[in-house]
């Protein structure tokens, strides 16, 4: 029997009716998981700008504990080495005040007095251990002359205070904070003339730090610090944290990358910003992440802090309204289905059209063959619409393509001269070694220093230094083979891997030609600028059966030729 007009126009208003229960039902849904995600967001972040603001209160704090003793009478006298008895009196005063402030701050595991004389002896130091904390005595106390946190410290303008990177703690003698994230906060000492006679340092524990700042937080938060360049320092997965003093690649970019811009820090850059990953990115969080604001304190590196809450967490509220969503659209089904069986004969044919293109191109972006743009409806529309939305894809997928090769090539490269980094070179130079194991092959390595880089930086700026190293990057790439390597350690180190190379004599060779053209002056401006290095030589296997020899035997080597005089080159004696 033939259904008349009104069975057919009651069942359309059904039908109506059922898919406007739907859409409320699913606009409301989507709107409470909105408000309930963008609540999450502004409460995180505040509490990571609640963070940031302890962090730097805490630093701040940190650099007057170590301004106080600086400025303290006490620590002029230690490093001046007045009367025995005096001096005797004052180390005493002075290692007490420091086991007090260790027994204060248990973020504290390390502080000391460190003279500018006498490459950086330590004169006082009290550190923490599995034991408590403890005095050293003095024929264990060390130069630490060497590290950035002792003659940086010294060249700092009165009333100054430094605070370093955060690294893995590698020195040696740091007893509890061996092997453990930390930072150095030191304040110069100064005598009556202004000089600065040595410095103080504190080290501090960087985990015991932020278990102390995130105490009060909510349970479920996640904790992430970060560096200026992305890298993490503190993560909810350890295996992430302090990645790069591994020689792994963990950033924030990667896992956030709407925090991209916050990194960069470009002008006009945002300094905090909110974020959601929903599960289909593989995470499913609500994040913020925040910059920590200049202050007045000499620090080699910023700081983003980022606090993260599982999205399912935020969204438990909106469960209960999703399940009554789901019973109205269950309930009307039915009449859905009738709705679906009067309209499919009229519709099939083109939507099957339609859906067939789009499959093809999700599939292997191919161009629609059959798509029905020449219907004057709705669906000659849509098709028309799916036609331009392939095209805009497709440009949009190159696009993505040509910045990922970009990517590629900034991860590999050295950002300043386009030479290959530290990570390409470990990588080209282990698959050197195994390929010279196989085959009996051999291989040399010149690790090179420029002599005069630094007074070339400190007397007309990092601009001049940068020319000097663009140009004389470009004159060692010019240099060698296409097979061989050259690669910027960091700084103005450099490295070439010479590969199937066995022939001394052709090794000194190409140092000769190294040695003059880096002894060739740089134009800057209207001035040359002439730089100079020394060079040091490695092969396999003579010095060496791995990386970790070659370069080590090569870098000592260099610092053999510095020592002869410079601007010359030498190989390693080990065997």
């Amino acid at each position: 029997m033939k259904l008349g007009i009104a069975w057919r126009i009651g069942l359309a208003l059904a039908a109506v009716g059922v898919l406007a229960a739907g859409l409320t039902g699913y606009y409301g849904y989507s709107a409470s998981r909105q408000l309930l995600v963008a609540a999450a967001e502004e409460r995180l972040l505040t509490a990571t700008r609640v963070l940031v603001r302890q962090l730097s209160v805490g630093l701040e704090n940190t650099a007057r504990d170590a301004q106080l003793f600086a400025e303290h009478p006490m620590a002029a006298r230690l490093l001046t080495r007045s009367d025995p008895a005096i001096q005797s009196r004052s180390e005493t005063n002075s290692a007490l005040l420091f086991k007090r402030m260790l027994d204060t701050h248990p973020e504290y595991y390390q502080m000391r007095l460190i003279g500018a004389a006498d490459h950086g002896l330590e004169r006082l130091r009290v550190d923490r251990d599995s034991a408590g904390v403890l005095r050293i005595a003095e024929e264990d106390l060390q130069e630490k002359g060497h590290y950035p946190y002792v003659f940086e410290t010294l060249r700092l303008p009165l009333g100054a205070v430094y605070v370093s990177r955060a690294v893995i703690n590698h020195e040696v003698g740091a007893h509890a904070g061996l092997d453990k994230p930390s930072l150095q906060v030191a304040a110069p000492v100064r005598g009556d003339d202004g000089r600065p006679l040595g410095l103080v340092v504190i080290n501090l524990d960087l985990d015991r730090l932020f278990d102390q700042l995130g105490a009060d937080l909510p349970q479920g938060l996640r904790l992430y610090l970060v560096n200026s360049v992305g890298e993490f320092l503190i993560h909810p997965d350890r295996s992430k944290a302090f990645a790069f003093d591994r020689g792994q690649s963990a950033l924030l970019q990667q896992d956030f990358p709407a925090t991209v811009e916050l990194v960069e820090k470009k002008p006009g850059a945002p300094v905090q910003l909110v974020t959601t990953l929903e599960p289909g990115d593989g995470a499913g969080l609500v994040a913020a992440f925040v910059r920590q604001p200049q202050g007045t304190l000499h620090s080699e590196d910023e700081f983003i802090l980022g606090l993260s809450v599982p999205l399912d967490q935020v969204l438990r509220e909106a469960e209960n309204l999703g399940r009554v969503s789901v019973r109205i659209v269950i309930a009307f089904s039915a009449l859905a289905l009738l709705l679906a069986f009067l309209l499919a004969q009229a519709l099939s044919r083109p939507i099957a059209q339609i859906v067939i293109a789009v499959q093809r191109f999700a599939s292997g972006r191919e161009q629609a063959g059959v798509l029905p743009m020449d219907r004057d409806d709705e669906i000659g529309l849509l098709a028309r619409s799916i036609d331009h939305m392939q095209q805009q894809i497709g440009a949009q997928i190159d696009s993505l393509e040509h910045k990922q090769r970009e990517l590629d090539h900034l991860a590999s490269h050295d950002s300043l001269t386009g030479l290959c980094n530290r990570r390409v070179l470990l990588e080209r130079l282990d698959h050197a070694l195994a390929h010279a194991k196989r085959n009996g092959g051999r291989l040399a390595m010149l690790f090179i220093d420029l002599d005069n880089f630094k007074d070339i930086n400190d007397s007309l700026g990092h601009a001049a230094g940068d020319a000097v190293l663009r140009t004389l990057a470009q004159r060692l790439r010019q240099l060698v083979r296409e097979v061989d390597t050259v690669a910027r350690m960091g700084g103005d180190e450099f490295v070439i891997l010479l590969d199937h190379t066995d022939d001394p004599e052709a090794i000194t060779a190409v140092t000769h030609k190294v040695l003059e053209a880096l002894a060739q002056p740089v134009m800057f401006g209207e001035a040359q600028l002439v730089a100079g290095a020394s060079i040091g030589v490695s092969r396999y296997p003579e010095n060496g059966g791995n990386a970790t020899e070659l370069i080590a035997a090569a870098d000592q080597a260099m610092y053999r030729a510095k020592n002869d005089g410079r601007q010359r080159a030498m190989f390693s004696e080990t065997d």
